[in-house]
């Protein structure tokens, strides 16, 4: 039997791993049990079963930081699969996330929504409307 994949996790740089693990925590519902490294620099923050690893950058005065829509307009940094794109949007909205866009539906037969987080990517929560 061939081995399977199980899962995928973004990887983002930060600048401050601290206040980016409050802000997944806070804003967006994320959980996170520890830090690694020493001087920590490394978080795994989770929600529903969906993981976001968050790095500090080393060093230096110039940010490293780049989301993909820096390069790109129409670039995303994440994709989450959610089942309720509306009541996650209301939920974001409600703590004060920076939502780009109320949920739409695309031609794909999914239901979404953009924000940016507090270090610049795009996250895009999507519903697939086809699932039971």
């Amino acid at each position: 039997m061939a081995a399977k994949l199980k899962g995928i996790s973004p990887y983002f740089l930060v600048d401050d791993v601290y206040a980016s693990a409050e802000y997944y925590r806070d804003t967006l519902g994320f959980k996170f049990e520890q830090f690694w490294g020493e001087p920590p620099k490394f978080v795994m923050v989770h929600r529903d079963g969906l993981q976001i690893m968050l790095r500090e950058r080393d060093g230096g005065s110039e940010s490293v930081i780049k989301p993909n829509r820096d390069r790109v307009e129409y670039a995303l940094d994440a994709y989450l699969y959610c089942d309720d794109a509306n009541g996650l949007h209301e939920e974001f909205t409600s703590k004060g996330a920076d939502v780009l866009s109320e949920p739409y539906d695309q031609p794909h037969d999914c239901r979404e929504f953009e924000l940016r987080d507090m270090n610049g990517y795009i996250l895009c929560f999507g519903q697939d409307l086809l699932a039971d």
